[in-house]
């Protein structure tokens, strides 16, 4: 049995992290008696090769546990049992392996099972092992964080696995579904023009936490420093954080950045009776916000539990670990699910001035990072518009209800849709809030996709094994006539219309645009608006669609191209610039109409300089309607976008755009018409 030369240990930094001559391992439990720190040969050890007790006298200071063991090799199992007072809502059980709050990487156990971590007894060969890793060998070279401005951003919603995972990507079997595999798509995100990746969940989470058995989102998480290991070639030995690295390094070569969707709200470890495999088994009481009985969970969530993420120990380990993705990982942002949670007291109590937010706004570390909050939590706390802080982006669900309602024909829509297209000025016009902390959107991974957005009346989540009761009912979805696929001409092309709608809303109305991994190519889930527990062609992108609806992607391509392009020139990435000069219309000219029947407006926009005008019509309505057009600022207007129109006439990219010399337009059913003038190219 090999030797360990050990010493007591310092109180910070908490979790596992390099010496001179080892590591020093920390570890926060105020109610516990002691501690063991166990090392194991192989992630399904049963017994492990060597136990280190921590006793109270010698390695603790205060509430923190530590110890330091030197000649260890990266690579190292490990995990902790604490000992202690189970009762009065505790959760101490001495029997039960426990992962590190702050893992750097995990090893699934070949034989791990959620349920035996739920019963009593020892569960040490079912468990997770917690892995150490030295980072301090990765060369990084120059990489650094790119820190691009919000004005220049461009969001694309994409979960890691089911981006390669079909057998037609292309991509090498071994590398399907990882973060290496990733790196051989940056060139078709490249081509297409998103300046971000947002990433689903990509911590350590529980696969088994479904009631089918198959988490695949990854909102499920159990550890918050590591990458997920079921996305590494060899999710053994803690190579997954190099090849982490390697992700992020190869995006910040394409100029792209990296965003992490975090799940700070809630654990795996769920409520009362379920699964004690970490925090529960440290501090129960300290890390997750209780009922009066001090037993039973709050649960604003929706999945059992909700972090108190306001106790100084909890706000510890969220800044520790947003500091750690940044600094070792080269995080450029995150988006926070259900961060209203985090606005939450220690007894559920919603705070005016939450100490974690406010934190995490002024942290000089982070400053040159994007934080997005997903403003609202399960409890009904809804705070889009009002999240606190300057900083802070916001997933704008106004935005995505409020253009749906509106392309899909819904009365009394008009005037909610111009406050969208100019940056929701009724929440985000402010000192405190501007226009491009809206993060717009139509669709993203919680709920249907583009396509199925114009495809389907009614969810089909018959699939998930919960009689079609989960998922979201209020979806503001039209299938266009006919409810799922269709081979009819007329609805297809009305499908391809409205998808090309959305996209041109989406992209160029003032604030951060994002869309969802798959949508420039029509990616279809069948009708379900919840595939979280989908590990297949349901959820994965089918890659022949590349081809199939190449048309599309151009047409996005370029969308994005000309937001970019006047951008540039104007030193802002909306194509409506809101310096700009705004003339409102209906389908004549000076007369918007916002009656509760109308579904067109238009609007002419000049930039400062003078020198550019854009003239945008939008009938939402399903007849044919002509528009009167202002004068030009020379002699002509010139047809840059016609969604009605098929490829190539669809988008115009150059300076061979269609002459309008008249003082009229007729604008399709369900059409965008999109006019320039002046400076052409």
């Amino acid at each position: 049995m090999k030797e360990y030369e050990i010493t007591k240990g310092k109180s910070f930094p908490i979790g596992p992290s390099s010496t001179k001559d080892g590591v020093n391992f920390c570890v926060y439990s105020y109610h516990a008696e002691r501690v063991e720190l166990h090392f194991f040969d192989h992630k399904n050890d049963a017994k492990p090769s060597k136990v280190f007790h921590l006793s109270a006298s010698e390695n603790k200071t205060y509430a923190y546990w530590h110890i330091e063991i030197k000649n260890i090799e990266s690579g190292q199992l490990y995990g902790y049992k604490v000992v202690g007072d189970g009762s009065d809502g505790h959760c101490l059980d001495e029997k039960k392996l426990l992962i590190d709050p702050y893992a750097r990487a995990t090893a699934v156990s070949d034989y791990y099972s959620r349920k035996k971590a739920s019963i009593p007894g020892n569960n040490t060969k079912y468990a997770i092992k917690t892995i150490w890793v030295n980072n301090d060998t990765y060369d990084w070279g120059e990489d650094l964080p790119l820190k691009h401005d919000y004005f220049k951003t461009v969001i694309y919603e994409v979960h890691v696995g089911g981006f390669t995972k079909n057998k037609n990507s292309g991509v090498s079997a071994k590398l399907r579904g990882t973060y290496l595999g990733m790196i051989e798509k940056i060139p078709y995100l490249k081509e297409l023009g998103i300046t971000a990746v947002e990433l689903l969940p990509v911590h350590q989470f529980d696969e088994q936490d479904a009631p089918g058995g198959l988490n695949y989102w990854g909102y499920s998480p159990l550890a918050f420093f590591a990458p997920h290991s079921g996305y590494g070639t060899n999710p053994d030995d803690g190579s997954v954080v190099n090849e982490f690295k390697d992700m992020v390094k190869a995006f910040h070569k394409a100029d792209i950045e990296v965003f992490l969707d975090v799940v700070f709200n809630h654990t795996a470890e769920a409520g009362l009776g379920e699964p004690i495999q970490s925090l529960k088994g440290f501090g129960n009481k300290t890390y997750y916000i209780m009922e009066e009985d001090g037993k039973r969970y709050r649960d604003f969530s929706g999945c059992g539990n909700s972090i108190n993420a306001n106790h100084s120990v909890v706000r510890r380990l969220i800044i520790d670990c947003l500091h750690y993705w940044v600094s070792e990982l080269h995080i450029d942002g995150f988006r926070f699910d259900l961060a209203s949670v985090l606005a939450r007291d220690i007894d559920g109590t919603p705070l005016p001035n939450p100490p974690l937010l406010w934190e995490i706004e002024a942290d000089p570390f982070l400053a040159g990072t994007k934080i997005i909050a997903e403003a609202w939590d399960a409890g009904g706390l809804y705070q889009v518009g009002s999240f606190i802080g300057y900083r802070w982006g916001e997933w704008n669900g106004k935005f995505r209800d409020d253009v749906r309602r509106f392309m899909k024909g819904d009365q009394n829509m008009v005037k909610y849709f111009t406050k969208r297209l100019l940056g929701s000025p009724d929440i985000y016009y402010s000192e405190k809030k501007t226009p491009y902390k809206s993060v717009n959107f139509v669709t993203c991974h919680d709920g249907f996709t583009l396509n199925d957005l114009v495809s389907y009346n009614d969810k089909h989540n018959l699939a998930n094994a919960e009689n079609n009761n989960d998922g979201g009912n209020d979806n503001f979805s039209w299938n266009c006539g006919i409810e799922g696929p269709s081979t009819n001409k007329r609805i297809e092309h009305l499908r391809n219309k409205q998808v090309k709608n959305f996209f041109v809303t989406t992209l160029l109305a003032i604030g951060t645009p994002m869309f969802w991994m798959g949508d420039e190519v029509r990616r279809t889930q069948k009708g379900n608006n919840n595939a979280y527990c989908q590990d297949n062609d349901i959820s994965w992108f089918d890659w022949s669609l590349a081809e199939k609806n190449k048309d599309l992607y151009r047409f996005v391509s370029q969308l994005i191209k000309m937001k970019q392009e006047r951008g540039a020139k104007w030193e802002n990435y909306s194509m409506i610039g809101y310096h700009d000069k705004f003339d409102w219309h209906g389908v004549n000219l000076n007369e918007p109409d916002i009656n509760p029947n109308s579904h067109s407006l238009s609007f002419t926009f000049t930039n400062e300089e003078g020198d550019i005008a854009h003239h945008f019509m939008f009938n939402a309505y399903w007849k044919e309607l002509q528009f009167e057009l202002p004068e030009p600022l020379e002699d002509t207007w010139y047809k840059r976008i016609d969604t009605n129109l098929e490829f190539p006439n669809d988008c115009h990219f150059d300076k061979k755009m269609p002459k309008v010399k008249r003082t009229h337009i007729k604008v399709a059913a369900r059409s965008v018409v999109i006019l320039e003038s002046g400076k052409i190219g």
